[in-house]
């Protein structure tokens, strides 16, 4: 292929950025850690009795990470903005010893800045995790957190997605006075070796060509990576995804689940993984097209899936191997539609809600 052909192939950006994805995971931990922790210390002396997250798309799925970390780890309760209350409906809430949290990742998003600029203003500590320190939000916030993720110019997010995460990994475990560098920097070796596994992904995408919907389910930890890959299929392919907890799916829509419908399964080991058991058990008794990312038992009896090397990683750390094939899922799908990943219709790469 000529240098000019290579430069107008579809998905190209997107290609770039999901395998830049080790380095930046690299990068956070010998760069940003001695930032992130410092924040965390400062954030902890002031003894914040509630977090809220705020985030939109991605980087919601993100924000949805950290509350299960910081409500599992750290036992304080957590919940997501209603950021209307603030830009639509002028409401002027009470946000005395509430931490907010803001999660985007261009820090340009009209809302975003409004909701942060008036839970600062109403008493919160602010804290802004961005891919840009130059950013509105950042600006508006108290304290910020640079993903140092570089640009990322391919409209799917994918390595601000992984970095958000371990950045806010490293935050939680600052708040408990602990460096997390040395639990996460497995991960880094191992994210490079989910990427280079891209064939094998180019192999699995061809049974969902023709797909009509999808769905995208599991618990725990699992659960902000169910609904990100979900995202990642519908912006890049078109295809209808629908994710959910498992417990929510045994709770109605599993009734949509037949054997043309397939089922994506993210299936950490540890608590979440156990939780989802009833649900595979069920899923496989309906027959379901099962696909499942895990631990290599999970895939082994799901007869189709990816393995993913889980060995001495904890389970908080999972949900950064896991968005891994599944990125490379949706891209792959997208290219066997015959459509450009780099450039989903009617999107652009800084959303201007209100």
């Amino acid at each position: 292929m000529s240098s000019a052909s290579a430069a107008e192939r579809p998905g190209r950006t997107m290609a770039s950025e999901m395998a830049e994805q080790p380095a930046v995971l690299r990068r956070i931990l010998e760069e940003g850690a001695p930032r992130i922790f410092a924040t965390a210390q400062a954030i902890a002396a002031r003894s914040p009795r509630f977090v809220l997250l705020t985030a939109r798309g991605t980087s919601d799925h993100a924000a949805l990470y950290a509350k299960y970390l910081l409500e599992i780890q750290l036992g304080l309760p957590c919940g997501l903005t209603s950021m209307s209350t603030t830009t639509a409906y002028s409401a002027r809430p009470v946000f005395r010893d509430v931490l907010v949290i803001t999660v985007s990742q261009s820090g340009g998003s009209p809302d975003l800045v409004a909701s942060t600029r008036a839970a600062r203003e109403a008493g919160a500590i602010t804290l802004a995790v961005t891919n840009n320190p130059d950013s509105p939000l950042a600006a508006v916030s108290e304290h910020h957190i640079d993903v140092l993720a570089g640009p990322e110019k391919a409209l799917p997010a994918t390595k601000t997605y992984t970095a958000s995460l371990l950045a806010l990994y490293l935050l939680v475990q600052g708040l408990q006075s602990v460096d997390g560098t040395a639990a996460a920097r497995p991960v880094v070796d191992l994210a490079g070796e989910v990427i280079g596994r891209g064939a094998e992904v180019r192999r699995l995408a061809s049974r969902y060509r023709f797909a009509e919907r999808m769905v995208v389910t599991s618990r725990g930890y699992g659960y902000p990576t169910a609904k990100e890959a979900a995202l990642k299929l519908m912006e890049t392919s078109y295809i209808p995804a629908l994710a959910y907890s498992g417990a929510d799916l045994l709770h109605g829509p599993l009734a949509m689940v037949d054997n043309i419908s397939p089922v994506i399964a993210v299936v950490t080991s540890g608590c979440g993984g156990e939780a989802l058991q009833p649900v595979l058990d069920r899923l496989r008794g309906r027959g379901a097209d099962l696909f499942v990312v895990g631990p290599g038992p999970q895939v082994d009896a799901a007869s189709s899936g990816f393995v993913l090397p889980t060995e001495g990683v904890l389970e908080e750390l999972q949900p950064i191997l896991e968005i891994l094939p599944l990125q490379l899922l949706a891209y792959e799908i997208t290219l066997a539609r015959g459509q450009d990943p780099d450039a989903p219709r009617a999107l652009a790469k800084v959303t201007q809600t209100r």
